[in-house]
């Protein structure tokens, strides 16, 4: 689990690609101590699992499932990518819940200086607005901010200096693919409430009224 909030910002060194899968390869330096091979570090809001790592540098896997659904396949040599390693148990919780599963990809609109902050407008699909709502948490990849608006196909997050001078926030541009991640509570509550969708049980007026609700 993590927290959305990133503790720097790496570099790619190499992207070895597969067939359908790739090992990453990013320069880093605060996220290395302490971490072992094995471990989850979070990329780009993505976790992945470092199977190898040196005095500068971790590489990970990434499935194809991964690729599928992030914007991990665009990563190049060079590439500016957000790290987060997995929150520690005696840590502080400084975002929100964030599992590092990207729900899907979404494309930076508009990007709008606003006095001392960046208002970032998102274009998403369906599928991922029904999850968002304004004044609600969002993990754009891996960092987390809270939603200012919503609009009928995407939504726009207001971004503080200091946000935007250590996350790549700070390079984003219109027309960029970034990792979108839902918040894990809206997900969970529709499937309790909306039997049949996504579940075979759920919360009902008569579960409710059997239990003296």
């Amino acid at each position: 689990m993590f927290t959305g909030i990133i503790e720097e910002i790496g570099t790619v060194k190499e992207v070895r690609h597969g067939h359908r899968s790739a090992v990453v390869t990013i320069s880093a330096e605060k996220v290395l101590p302490g971490t072992s091979i094995g471990d989850s570090i979070a990329v780009n809001g993505v976790c992945l699992t470092v199977i190898a790592m040196d005095d500068d540098s971790f590489s990970a896997d990434a499935t194809p499932e991964t690729i599928s659904r992030s914007s991990l396949g665009q990563m190049h040599r060079g590439s500016r990518v957000n790290l987060e390693r997995a929150m520690a148990a005696d840590g502080r919780f400084g975002g929100h819940i964030v599992m590092g599963h990207i729900d899907g990809t979404g494309k930076v609109s508009r990007v709008i200086k606003d006095d001392n902050s960046v208002l970032l407008s998102i274009e998403a699909a369906p599928e991922l607005m029904r999850y968002i709502i304004e004044k609600g948490s969002i993990a754009i990849d891996g960092i987390s901010l809270t939603v200012a608006d919503v609009q009928e196909s995407g939504f726009t997050v207001s971004v503080i200096p200091h946000t935007a001078s250590v996350t790549t926030i700070g390079w984003m541009v219109a027309g960029a693919t970034v990792n979108l991640e839902t918040d894990i509570i809206g997900k969970y509550a529709e499937k309790f409430l909306m039997p049949g969708k996504r579940s075979r049980k759920g919360i009902t007026a008569e579960m409710l009224s059997e239990y003296g609700f």
